[in-house]
């Protein structure tokens, strides 16, 4: 199969888990022996090359990718008000594709070929404050477009299938759910012993967490529940941290209390945005990670975190319970002293700690990208079987 896919996702200051997904996704079609074109908005080439690395897609190269002749915004504008710059009416590599997919919600108008669209959740619908006003119209505009054009929707978690219906024009009938992978590759113990002591983590536990600073992700929740548990020791108590990882997001202002932050001095410690090999090495050290999320599509972090045998605490929300099974501690996501209590317990208690590695390990074991990808491409082939349906594009 020849497949144009959109990775423009990949160019973006923080490209998240739906960046992962475009790279590995992308990467293990293209493994599987199709032909993936991948497109995306006006770059300069070396950023082109530079990102394709940096995201493991030497295998596709970078020469191969098809820049549209508009920036990001002005392209998706295009897309989402006029219907057009069509791809495949600009390169000759997207109109000789079988399928294309856009795996996000920026959508191009696509003609006589199958599209298939990934959509992650409805986030902007049943949390919209967590959206600056353009990226809720581009998450509404886009879904739309979805709903029109997209032979199948494929959605990351029967719990996000069922909130796209529900929030939006998709049908549920057009969806399907292919659940994410996860990168299996285990951390080096001694990359490990170098990013905690270059990070100054190395004496003492720490509780970890990853994702962007918005407010969905509720990490505020967390803050106040460390507070708690510290001022519950004593200063004289264990020197438990928290450790915060990732790029700033949306209304990250004020997610944490003058008072929480106060308590915590310097155990608590904000690290930014970190790169894969070191976010394998803050898994891998964690005493515990901590996912307080009051929205996921996925939840894509609960995983990587089991894979590297941390014990996970995470909000007890629908897509999360999905992924993470029985494997997880679960805790009412704005409930602090359930936090406080649930964080002391795996951090406190071996046994616990060690049940929770255990079937966090096993439960992880049975998501992995070849199976997405595989998943994936048999949609594509049952698509390029079917007869052409009429939907207007």
């Amino acid at each position: 199969m020849r497949v144009a896919i959109n990775v423009e996702q990949l160019f973006y200051r923080a490209p998240g888990g739906t960046g992962r997904y475009t790279a590995r996704l992308a990467a293990e079609i293209a493994r599987a022996g199709d032909t993936v074109v991948p497109f995306l908005a006006w770059h300069r080439r070396e950023e082109i090359a530079a990102t394709f690395r940096r995201h493991g897609l030497e295998g596709i190269g970078a020469s191969r990718a098809v820049r549209l002749p508009l920036p990001r915004p002005l392209l998706f504008d295009a897309w989402n008000t006029l219907g057009a710059p069509a791809p495949q009416g600009l390169s000759k590599a997207i109109r000789s594709a079988e399928i294309i997919h856009a795996t996000s919600v920026a959508v191009p108008p696509v003609r006589r070929v199958p599209l298939v669209v990934t959509v992650h959740d409805a986030g902007f619908a049943v949390f919209p404050e967590a959206y600056p006003r353009r990226g809720r119209r581009f998450h509404v505009a886009g879904v739309r477009r979805a709903a029109r054009s997209a032979d199948v929707v494929i959605a990351p978690s029967e719990a996000a299938g069922d909130e796209i219906a529900a929030h939006s024009p998709i049908r549920r009938s057009q969806i399907r759910v292919v659940h994410h992978g996860v990168d299996h590759h285990l951390a080096d113990t001694v990359a490990v012993t170098d990013v905690l002591s270059r990070r100054g983590l190395d004496d003492a536990p720490y509780v970890f967490w990853v994702g962007s600073l918005d407010p969905r992700k509720n990490v505020g929740t967390l803050v106040a529940a460390m507070a708690r548990l510290v001022g519950r020791d004593g200063s004289d108590g264990a020197p438990l941290r928290l450790v915060l990882a990732g790029p700033a997001g949306w209304k990250d202002e004020h997610l944490f209390s003058d008072a929480d932050l106060a308590a915590l001095g310097d155990r608590l410690r904000v690290l930014g945005a970190v790169d894969d090999d070191e976010l394998r090495c803050l898994y891998a050290g964690a005493a515990c990670f901590a996912f307080p999320s009051l929205h996921e599509g996925f939840g894509l972090p609960v995983l990587e975190a089991m894979v590297q045998g941390t014990p996970v605490v995470c909000a007890d929300i629908p897509a999360l319970r999905e992924v993470a099974g029985e494997a997880a501690l679960f805790v009412t996501p704005t409930d602090v002293e359930a936090w406080a209590e649930a964080l002391g317990t795996v951090t406190g208690d071996p046994a616990r700690r060690q049940a929770l590695v255990s079937a966090g390990t096993s439960r992880a074991a049975g998501f992995t990208w070849d199976r997405a990808a595989a998943e994936t491409r048999a949609i594509y082939r049952e698509l390029l079987g079917a007869p052409a349906r009429g939907r207007r594009r």
